[in-house]
């Protein structure tokens, strides 16, 4: 059983948006930096803030 909450699809569109899709593809996201991962989690909590608000 999965603990992510946020979908594989959305966590590579934001590394996309964020410009670490391709460190995400070679290397796994094992080697993103923790700075990295964590504007990709600022990044899902603002587009579901927005998603609420709907």
């Amino acid at each position: 059983m999965s603990r992510s909450k946020m979908s594989e699809k959305l966590k590579y569109e934001i590394a996309k948006e964020l410009g670490v899709y391709d460190e995400v593809s070679k290397n796994g996201w094992g080697n993103v930096s923790s700075k990295d991962c964590g504007n990709i989690v600022t990044k899902a909590i603002e587009i579901a803030e927005r998603n609420i608000g709907k």
